[in-house]
């Protein structure tokens, strides 16, 4: 029955009463919202009902009984830390999951870090980032190493083009047979992906030549073996669509649908006895694109640009000033420090710093020339006085006394081959530009690189005018109350439109204190 919006009265505020059901209900002649709890007319004056929506709701319930938490929301990695311990810890202290960014920082770091989130009890959730290094295999597998002695029980994979010997191992490690007959896998993975093959290999049972591998090394008994042949290596799918650093600007539109078609395949194939599940990031940013995810299927939300503009993230004021003054058109590719040589790009800002061009200008002198004698007299006398600021040969000094400590294999491979010790030389800048921007190196402010997607410039126009327009009044929790309590009543306005015509919200409503929205809680 369609309703004669001319006769509708209301106050549509009570669409923010998300956890109280409502009836459409015509009572006199006019049409009108009630709360179920209050309604006292005759039965046969209800024409339609809006269901109550908690921010509990939202998402897949199993996904956060698995991981301990309340709200399926996730504040994604970002490397160097800019998704910091204290982001971290915000979210794991208001029902959420943070992941650590360890990408980039050495291990000393790394291990601070999850010594502070250990220290907020045995029941704080959190994770820590594994971020894929075909370059630096060694790195790789100690930070596995790390994570395993440190007993980090959950890590997010991202950059992944293949499986590799160190996740695996990572995901298999304690796997047992309970009395109960169940296969009990302690390490748990959400890969974040951008591609079906890739989320094929995530979806799947781990490689059994890699299980081999491990039960040769002594990592796993071969009756672990065969219990790691039933379980997926990731359990929870994110989709990564147009976000901030490595992607592929995968539409999300496009991309959701066919991973979630994927995983019903994969789940068919090997009829795990839990269903796999997936959910989206990049571009969730606003109460409208969380909908938009949501209904889609996502068991979960990630968020990652909006988070590296708040307060708690681990860069400076600068680019934090920076981000709120970006627009969706302020942002480009640019190539990637840590697979600078296979051409993989990131997504940065490009208002207000020459990083991308510069960048990109490294990596066409890369593909021209053989090794750094062989750049132009002009060209390295332009690279010396503006990119680097130095003599080439001091900076390769410096590369090789860090990887003398990090990986002493990478300069013997430079000293063999003219063409990687440039390519190394090169990667200090792309290297060093993200620590600058962090740390708000002020004579470098040009060559900030700034990991950042589309999302930001829909965040800074959603918020303007309200209380999170200033950078210094953006934090993570406040974002993702308002992301949650948005979503939740754009769900029930659409209700409302589908059942009487009626247009309640026509634009997001702007970002509201969580002591407003704690008030429509019940």
């Amino acid at each position: 029955m369609h309703l004669d919006c001319t006769k509708f009265h209301c106050d549509l505020s009570s669409l923010r009463r998300i956890e109280d059901g409502l009836f459409i209900a015509e009572l006199a002649g006019q049409t009108s919202l009630w709360p179920v709890s209050e309604f006292t007319g005759d039965l046969t004056a209800i024409k339609g009902m809006i269901a109550a929506c908690p921010l509990e709701s939202l998402g897949d319930r199993s996904f956060c009984q698995d991981h301990g938490i309340r709200y399926a929301y996730i504040g994604g990695s970002m490397a160097k830390g800019i998704s910091s311990v204290a982001m971290a810890k915000a979210f794991g202290h208001s029902g959420m999951l943070g992941f650590f960014g360890s990408a980039g920082l050495s291990l000393e770091q790394v291990e601070a870090a999850i010594d502070q989130l250990q220290a907020e009890g045995p029941d704080f959730r959190f994770g820590v980032n594994l971020i894929h290094s075909p370059n630096e295999p060694e790195l790789e597998k100690a930070l596995i190493e790390l994570y395993l002695r440190k007993q980090v029980r959950l890590v997010e994979a991202s950059a992944f083009m293949a499986l590799s010997l160190p996740i695996v191992k990572f995901r298999t490690h304690g796997i047992y047979r309970d009395n109960n007959d169940r296969i009990v896998v302690p390490n748990r993975v959400i890969a974040k992906i951008s591609r079906e093959e890739v989320a094929a290999r995530f979806m799947s049972p781990p490689p059994e030549k890699m299980l081999n591998q491990l039960v040769a090394s002594g990592d796993l008994t071969a009756d672990q073996a065969e219990l790691a042949k039933q379980i997926p290596m990731a359990q929870d799918i994110t989709v990564e669509a147009d976000s901030g650093g490595h992607t592929d600007n995968r539409p999300a539109l496009a991309l959701f649908p066919t991973i979630k078609a994927q995983t019903i395949q994969l789940q068919q194939q090997f009829g795990y006895p839990q269903p796999l599940r997936v959910g989206l990031g990049g571009g969730i940013a606003t109460p409208a694109s969380a909908v938009a995810a949501l209904s889609m299927g996502a068991a979960y939300l990630v968020t990652g640009t909006v988070n590296q503009a708040c307060v708690e993230s681990g860069t400076c004021d600068t680019v934090r000033q920076m981000l709120a003054e970006t627009r969706q058109a302020d942002i480009t590719m640019a190539p990637s420090g840590d697979m600078f040589e296979l051409g993989v790009k990131v997504q940065v800002v490009k208002r207000g710093t020459m990083f991308s061009i510069r960048a990109h200008k490294l990596y066409e002198l890369y593909r021209a020339y053989d090794s750094i004698d062989a750049l132009p007299v002009d060209e390295r006398d332009k690279l010396e006085k503006t990119f680097f600021r130095a003599p080439l040969n001091r900076i390769w000094e410096q590369t090789r006394s860090y990887f003398a400590v990090r990986d002493p294999r990478q300069n013997e491979k430079a000293e063999a081959d003219p063409k990687y010790k440039m390519a190394l030389v090169f990667r200090w800048y792309l290297g060093q530009s993200p620590v600058w921007a962090n740390q708000g190196e002020p004579s470098r402010k040009i060559d900030y690189q700034i990991w950042c997607g589309p999302a930001i410039g829909a965040f800074n126009e959603w918020a303007k005018g309200s209380f999170m327009e200033a950078p210094a009044d953006r934090k993570v929790v406040d974002v993702a109350y308002n992301i949650l309590f948005g979503a939740a009543v754009l769900m029930r306005a659409n209700q409302l439109q589908q059942q009487s015509g009626v247009v309640a919200v026509t634009d997001p409503a702007p970002p509201l204190p969580v002591t407003q929205i704690k008030e429509f809680l019940s």
